[in-house]
């Protein structure tokens, strides 16, 4: 579809689902279909089981993509499998970037030290691109009270790294509304949320919030870095781009 007219799209779906609930965003995006066009993206992290939940409630073959950094919490990998068990999920795909794409730009394991952006690129974003390649657009779990700067997240946007659409059904979902979800439905929490970790990514650049701060703020503490980059504007990259296929 041209820019003009996703575009175009992207505005008309924001101005007829305004009012929308998150359920039936995601039932449209079935529409009567076996086989999902969009995949949901999901972290397994903080607050991931809402998503997880209300698809599995659809359609437990939703595809989901999983990037595994290689750097990311034990506790994260035990939650994602005790998720997937619980919701009856048979469809997550675990991706992650090739050993040869990882030994040529981060052989000691320390480039996020250096050049965290890299280190996301590499081990995140270049993976969700290929692995993004067989969808019309993707699902995110990501909502305005997270930070400042996606106070104003739309349901629906372009997306900047695939030439689809990127929905975010719970973007006016409040922090209250995630812990009536969890409730309402008996979720299991992330095992780190009790340990003052709201915003979940890698070991090395995640770090417990204090109160009062925003949920994000643990996230690559100490720098000006707010994003892993997937949800940016590419940029021009520092290494070549992975090759496709070049997948662990």
């Amino acid at each position: 579809m041209p820019p003009n007219n996703q575009t175009a799209q992207v505005r008309d779906l924001n101005r007829r689902n305004a009012d929308a609930a998150a359920q039936d965003i995601l039932c449209a995006l079935c529409d009567g279909q076996q086989a999902v066009p969009y995949a949901l993206v999901s972290s397994f992290g903080a607050e991931s089981a809402v998503l997880l939940h209300m698809v599995s409630e659809i359609n437990r073959d939703w595809p989901i993509i999983f990037i595994d950094t290689m750097m990311l919490f034990p506790e994260t990998l035990t939650y994602q499998s005790e998720l997937a068990l619980k919701f009856g999920l048979t469809n997550i795909q675990h991706h992650r970037a090739g050993p040869q794409t990882v030994t040529r730009h981060d052989p000691t394991a320390m480039l996020h030290q250096s050049d965290p952006d890299t280190c996301c690129r590499i081990r995140k974003t270049d993976v969700l691109t290929a692995s993004l390649r067989p969808y019309s657009g993707w699902i995110t779990g990501r909502k305005r009270h997270q930070a400042q700067t996606r106070g104003h997240l739309p349901l629906y946007e372009v997306d900047p790294i695939i030439a689809g659409i990127k929905i975010n059904p719970l973007a006016h979902w409040t922090g209250q509304d995630v812990a009536a979800y969890f409730q309402a439905h008996d979720l299991p929490r992330h095992p780190l949320v009790a340990r003052g970790y709201p915003s979940i990514g890698c070991t090395p650049c995640t770090s417990p919030v204090k109160d009062g701060e925003d949920p994000r703020s643990g996230r690559w503490r100490g720098t000006q870095k707010t994003e892993c980059g997937i949800h940016l504007p590419p940029a021009a990259p520092k290494t070549q781009p992975l090759p496709q296929g070049e997948l662990a």
